[in-house]
């Protein structure tokens, strides 16, 4: 029997351990047309929390189901196929579940990879996977930095975070970083890279801390937290900034925060965007080879915190999402 970490129930605010568990499932046969692949690292990322709610659903996701798998980015290699475009030994990048084994049909942000033989394969999971894509489609294709722009991001420690801070540092621009305590920050800033970090534990007052760090304003902010953070930013824009919405981790455990500085997009002739990184897929094999380059030239470091074996998956995803991990979540099997 092969094992999956299935929603043993929906969460209620702060997720835990118990809202998951890990359990046998048989492995079914397959099917023309379909492969299995035995996976081989999971990335956990919290945009997936939003959809483990009661009711959860919407355009883009359905909300998962009591006893089924969770979603997750995964990689794997394909070890039995009855699908010519996926032969033995492939290795696939695909939208499919925490669990060892998966059957797939190509679908589904499923495509073959070819990793390069100098870099771990956890770095496709990781900065070369679909948390480098999602920092290089927002802050490229929707923010559009220019040299000399002031940069700020949320959740700068996190996954996304990390490789945006570090994008835009080598693009010209000034770096700030929003964090949760004095430990991240000061790591963001001799480990990252970024020129400043702000942490609500050593300045629980934003608006004044980026007041003085960023005296003319904001050109460009790259948020993944949403609600308070997002409106206190909006307060302090100069004009044609642009605001890209990656994440809103502030309202995928509790109550959603009003956004009221809206007014401002108007004086400041300021952008704001949403995107999902699958909507570029065909710029995949592009982007790829730039993180590539700039991986293999030192430009861009990977951070990232691996846990081992299925049955580490819930406790791996709690710590995430309550902050004790830095970088890329990562599950290797």
């Amino acid at each position: 029997m092969d094992r999956a970490v299935v929603l043993a129930r929906h969460p209620e605010g702060a997720i835990g351990e118990a809202d998951f568990a890990v359990v046998e499932v048989p492995r079914p046969a397959l099917q023309d047309g379909f492969f299995r692949t035995q996976n081989r690292v999971l990335s956990l990322d919290a945009g997936f929390r939003q959809w483990m709610n009661a009711g959860a659903g919407d355009n883009y996701l359905q909300g998962m189901a009591l006893g089924d798998p969770v979603q997750s980015i995964v990689l794997g290699e394909v070890i039995e196929s009855r699908n010519a475009s996926y032969p033995e030994g492939t290795i696939v990048n695909a939208r499919t579940a925490w669990e060892e084994y998966s059957v797939l049909d190509g679908s589904d942000l499923c495509a073959p990879l070819a990793p390069a033989a100098d870099l771990a394969l956890t770095e496709y999971m990781g900065t070369l996977g679909p948390t480098g894509m999602t920092a290089w489609i927002g802050l490229f294709e929707v923010g559009q930095p220019l040299e000399n722009d002031v940069v700020v991001v949320s959740a700068a420690a996190g996954a996304v975070g990390t490789v945006v801070g570090q994008l835009a540092k080598a693009s010209g621009c000034r770096t700030i970083g929003l964090t949760s305590s004095a430990a991240k920050a000061a790591w963001l800033q001799s480990e990252v890279g970024f020129d400043v970090a702000i942490s609500r534990e050593a300045d629980p007052d934003l608006a004044a801390a980026l007041h003085r760090e960023a005296p003319d304003g904001v050109d460009l902010f790259f948020d993944n937290v949403g609600g308070e953070v997002l409106n206190t930013v909006m307060g302090q824009l100069r004009e044609n900034a642009r605001l890209v919405l990656c994440g809103a981790i502030s309202q995928y455990e509790d109550a959603v925060q009003p956004v009221t500085n809206t007014w401002e997009l108007v004086t400041k002739r300021a952008r704001m965007e949403g995107f999902m990184f699958s909507d570029y897929a065909e710029r995949f094999p592009e982007i790829l080879e730039d993180l590539e380059r700039r991986i293999r030239s030192g430009e861009l470091k990977s951070f990232d915190q691996q846990y081992s074996g299925i049955e580490s998956t819930p406790r791996a995803f709690c710590d995430m999402m309550h902050g004790q991990s830095r970088g890329k979540c990562l599950v290797v099997l």
